[in-house]
């Protein structure tokens, strides 16, 4: 458990020193960012914003792209199931934190029914979509699982702006 909190820990402060560095959706970011969401709660959700082909738009400290669902209803999520695995929500087991950029006014939580703690950004439940990898933005503007999915401005609305229009079945 050391370990994993020691590398949670480095990763944040490479995060932090690529923003200081002014790094955007550059690729030394995507190399620099992992593979995918991490399973489980991170104990400290960092919101960043990083310039991408749909403007400037948040990402977690890893450099994912995280994306709101259409289908919520305020901050209650409504991606269970199969839908939950293929965008999984952005836990946290404690109080997320934004970079410069961002709203720590706007930064909120709501609980999903298996108890966790789902961080939100202006009222939005926030998830990742399982196929991106580092940095990449792969399903925006998806109909997926009865709603629609939008990356987010930094301002917390949805960014409608048009990308790849998948169908996805679950």
């Amino acid at each position: 458990m050391k370990s994993r909190n020691l590398r949670l820990s480095t990763l944040a402060v490479g995060a932090v020193a690529l923003l200081v560095a002014g790094v955007g959706s550059s690729a030394s970011a995507r190399s620099y960012a992992s593979a995918g969401p991490t399973a489980g709660a991170s104990s400290h959700a960092v919101l960043t914003t990083a310039n991408s082909a749909y403007g400037k738009v948040i990402f977690d400290g890893s450099h994912r792209a995280l994306y709101v669902f259409s289908a919520d209803r305020g901050s209650t999520s409504n991606c269970y199931g199969a839908c939950a695995k293929a965008w999984p929500p952005l836990l946290t087991s404690g109080r997320a934190t934004a970079s410069a950029g961002l709203s720590r006014g706007l930064i909120g939580s709501t609980r999903r029914r298996d108890g966790s703690t789902q961080v939100t950004y202006a009222g939005h439940p926030l998830y990742y979509f399982s196929g991106d990898k580092g940095s990449q933005i792969n399903c925006q503007a998806a109909d997926s699982n009865g709603g629609y999915w939008y990356v987010v401005s930094s301002n917390g609305r949805p960014n409608k702006g048009k990308g790849h229009h998948m169908m996805m079945h679950h």
